[in-house]
């Protein structure tokens, strides 16, 4: 039986229900709207009300496979789970994929249209507002209420014009607008006051009231400046949401910094190290290692060397070819052949599966310049990028005669080709090879995302790379664990009531 703040349900208005848009925007990126809108998600789903996330305009390497065969930002399939829903391409109609410091790929609708400079898109953001639109109205006709991440901070004065990721989005359908900001980075209240000198005066006053985030301390001690905080803005407090360590949820795009090393127990102990690409993705393919107690997974960031470990992993790629050239840079090819020769066990996923092979060519420029890159070569086989991206969701086995099962997805652009193939690492359903094994069986490629979600795959990748009778971490139950507990969170210490007050007129 779930506790009381699990099933409350006195926030709904009596012989009323809940209906329209609510918006959650924050003081500054990582602020905590993601995790907010996924537990305000739960908490509405518990109580029985139709809900569904959105997100106008997303940044983010990180990204997931929906129903309808397109791509949004991870966040999103979080946000739709928590919702008891299948993402789709509805909940984030703009993602963002940045290949370069000032440019990015842009995806409208689940699908790469072109690539863009910070400019050009600017530009461009008049069309990407109409398909906001479209998939909003879609949202709202299908669902009782719709809850809606901002992106970044709404103060960004620089960016207010034609903004369709925070106030402008809010100011075209009319919603209110609650403001998350991070205590635990200092500085909330001037975080908060600031944000709304920010602000025009319509936008003011659809702002109706704050969340004040990941607070460790006495309560008492803050209520003086909760109070302060009211009568300088007007504005209520909604509720304080304490710092919630252990929550296992997909991260929008940051790296988790904080590591298993000193948290793994038991007495054997996997060494894995991923290193970091500066364009790195879909790094929420570790999150079932950092959750395991027999692994310490180590991040390694640029300047660093790769450790003595049992296994390496490289990671998914936006760009793989300058991901390729800094990989070189750092000495990590290197690292990579020495760790082969002591009998370390090595896996790429999707980018990090094409820098294995002979050879990458891009002759379109779809990730840079035109041209072609030496690959690692240690299988045998080359990749060239298609100007179409390859978007599904997959199911099938290792291909190592153990057949553990598999689930994740695709994302990728490139078409790889080779006598290596003809080993695959895995069967996908209708027995469709996918990637490659080395004949040594120490390198194990493969162009699936989530290769550890499944625990029968998790335990056997883990037993392959030298963890003895290792079982695999259920992650889609520490998922819904974390949602469940999150929900609760903001059960408690929230005024729901306030809150969702807006939508029950």
């Amino acid at each position: 039986m779930r506790d009381e703040p699990a099933s409350r349900t006195d926030f709904l208005p009596a012989g009323r229900a809940l209906h329209g848009t609510l918006m959650i925007q924050g003081t500054t990126s990582d602020a905590g709207k993601s995790t907010v809108v996924a537990g305000l998600c739960r908490v509405l789903a518990r109580a029985g009300v139709p809900v569904a996330p959105f997100k106008p305009q997303n940044m983010a390497l990180n990204s997931a496979v929906t129903v309808d065969g397109g791509e949004i930002g991870r966040a999103q399939a979080l946000q739709a789970q928590a919702a008891g829903l299948a993402p789709h391409t509805d909940m984030n109609p703009v993602l963002l994929k940045p290949s370069s410091d000032t440019g990015a790929q842009v995806i409208i609708h689940g699908r790469a249209r072109m690539d863009l400079d910070a400019r050009a898109y600017h530009d461009y953001k008049p069309r990407a507002m109409a398909a906001v639109l479209e998939s909003h109205e879609r949202l709202a006709q299908a669902y009782d209420v719709v809850l809606v991440e901002g992106a970044g901070s709404p103060a960004e004065v620089n960016l207010r014009d034609r903004d369709i990721a925070n106030m402008g989005f809010a100011e075209r359908v009319d919603c209110p607008v609650v403001i998350v900001a991070d205590i635990d980075r200092g500085g909330v209240f001037a975080h908060l006051v600031g944000t709304l000198d920010c602000l025009s005066e319509t936008e003011r006053t659809r702002v109706t009231g704050f969340i004040i985030n990941r607070f460790r301390g006495d309560i008492a001690l803050l209520e003086p400046g909760l109070d302060w905080l009211t009568a300088r803005t007007g504005k209520p407090v909604f509720g304080v949401l304490p710092y919630l360590h252990g929550l296992h949820l997909d991260a929008e795009d940051a790296i988790v910094s904080a590591q298993v090393a000193g948290q793994a127990g038991g007495s054997e102990v996997l060494r894995v190290i991923v290193p970091v690409l500066p364009r790195i993705s879909n790094h929420t393919d570790f999150d079932a290692l950092r959750a395991h107690p027999g692994v310490d997974l180590q991040f390694i960031g640029p300047g660093m060397p790769i450790p003595p470990a049992d296994l390496v992993i490289l990671p998914g790629s936006k760009s793989v070819r300058a991901d390729l050239a800094f990989l070189r840079a750092n000495g990590w090819d290197r690292a990579l052949r020495r760790h082969l020769r002591y009998g370390g066990k090595l896996i790429g996923i999707c980018g990090g599966m094409q820098m294995l092979g002979r050879s990458i060519h891009d002759p379109d420029g779809r990730e840079g310049p035109a041209g072609t890159s030496d690959g690692l070569a240690l299988l045998d086989f080359e990749t060239t990028l298609a100007p179409e991206k390859q978007l599904r969701r997959v199911a099938g086995r290792l291909a190592d005669g153990n057949d553990a099962t598999v689930r994740g997805y695709e994302i990728h652009l490139g078409v790889t080709e080779g006598p290596a193939l003809a080993r695959p690492a895995l069967w996908l359903e209708g027995d469709r090879p996918d990637g490659a094994r080395s004949d040594d069986g120490q390198v194990l490629a493969t162009y699936v995302h989530g290769l550890f979600d499944d625990p029968a795959a998790c335990g056997a990748l883990l037993r392959w790379a030298g963890l003895g009778q290792a079982e695999g971490v259920d992650l889609d139950a520490l998922r819904e664990a974390s949602l469940d507990r999150l929900a609760d969170s903001l059960a408690a210490n929230l005024d729901l009531g306030a809150l969702f007050a807006p939508l029950g007129r």
